[in-house]
């Protein structure tokens, strides 16, 4: 690939795992060939289980499709999402390595300010194994980047960090919208390109004319750390984590297929890892890699999916917000077991699903530890 600059020696190559949800042939991948047929892939197709996907030749991968989790999990297979990429948690318990990337079918590679290719996997690697840090804001943005420090007045007792638990990446081209946002701004992109001073005159054209006007916004060449007590809107297309520090907290929750909501998969698991991370003092990075997210997916069917979500989200925020985990939740399995509890004391009553939610947490910790019997990091819980 022109422009493709790859490690000699790939990052984490025996520790990594890319786990790829899809419902279609996995072609997409040979942009990514220089940066990803090192690693193993855990591919996990959803809808028809009879229908062939077909993966380009040269790539270590399983593929596990409904029946297979049908299989593997038994009864607890009904904590996995069906017709919902939030099936892709399945891939997460499956998996035995330390961390994990997950990519959307849709996502290529990106360019950078300078025309070369972005290895996005190398760029998470990076953020997962250096620290975060949420206890204290440093205005240089990330300080373990090469280039960057801690800046006057930063506590030098703090400048240690904590273990990095996610990394969030971003995306140009199509933005990551809901459904109204989309129907307003359909033209909407972000590319790594200013606007010229003939293009605000051509936008300015458009507005005059009550025509949607695109907006481009610059690459912004950052990483930070979220802020203890703040949380985001994480996305499921270009994320890494580290799988034996978090694993347990990224379930994707119950969403597709019989379910009546869609598309708020990540968000659920942003929000209940994040409330996690800030209880056991891990952190959680936000910004480069960029890819490019090539499709965009359409408004009036999301509309369908999301409707109950933006009506729900104003209520779940604040009960995230809210939400206060004892110091004797030292693992991510009783932190995630106490937030089920909650869920189903607090969300029952907006609506029977998430009591339904709630079992599916509990059901999904319980098969997380049948399939990864070994594991359970006990973290010390910081002094609030």
């Amino acid at each position: 690939m022109a422009g493709a600059t790859v490690s000699p020696t790939p990052l984490l190559k025996d520790e990594l795992d890319i786990v790829i949800p899809t419902i279609r042939n996995l072609d997409f991948l040979e942009m990514w060939r220089p940066f990803f047929q090192p690693y193993h892939l855990i591919i996990v197709q959803d809808g028809d289980p009879s229908k062939v996907i077909k993966v380009p030749e040269g790539f270590d991968y399983e593929l596990h499709n409904r029946n297979d989790i049908n299989r593997i999990l038994g009864p607890k297979a009904s904590c996995i999402s069906f017709k919902d990429s939030a099936c892709r948690c399945f891939g997460y318990m499956v998996s035995k390595k330390k961390y994990i990337y997950t990519i959307d079918d849709d996502c290529f590679v990106a360019k950078n300010p300078s025309g070369k290719d972005i290895n996005a996997l190398e760029q998470h690697i990076k953020n997962l194994l250096t620290p975060s840090t949420p206890f204290f804001f440093n205005t240089l943005y990330d300080p373990y980047r090469e280039g960057a420090d801690f800046v006057r007045g930063y506590p030098f007792s703090l400048r240690e960090g904590a273990p990095t638990a996610v990394s969030h990446g971003l995306w140009l081209n199509i933005p990551d919208y809901d459904a109204p946002t989309q129907l307003v701004k359909p033209l909407e992109r972000n590319t790594r390109y200013e606007r010229s001073f003939a293009y605000k005159n051509l936008c300015f054209l458009f507005t005059e004319l009550f025509i949607p006007k695109p907006l481009f916004v610059r690459y912004v060449d950052a990483v930070l750390t979220i802020p203890k007590g703040t949380l985001f809107p994480m996305c499921g297309m270009n994320l890494a984590f580290n799988r034996e520090l978090i694993g347990p907290a990224m379930y994707f929750g119950l969403m597709g297929d019989g379910q009546p909501i869609g598309r708020y998969d990540d968000m659920w698991a942003g929000w209940c890892m994040k409330v996690i991370c800030d209880h056991l003092g891990f952190g959680v990075k936000t910004g480069l890699p960029y890819i490019w997210h090539s499709k965009a997916s359409n408004p009036f069917v999301n509309l369908k999916k999301e409707y109950k979500g933006i009506y729900w989200q104003e209520e779940l925020i604040p009960f995230f917000q809210s939400v206060i985990l004892p110091k004797d939740c030292t693992t991510v399995q009783k932190c995630y077991v106490e937030i089920s509890k909650q869920v189903k004391a607090k969300l029952g009553k907006v609506d029977e699903y998430f009591n339904k939610l709630a079992d599916a947490m509990v059901t999904w910790i319980e098969a997380w530890d049948e399939q990864n019997p070994s594991e359970g990091v006990v973290a010390n819980v910081p002094a609030k």
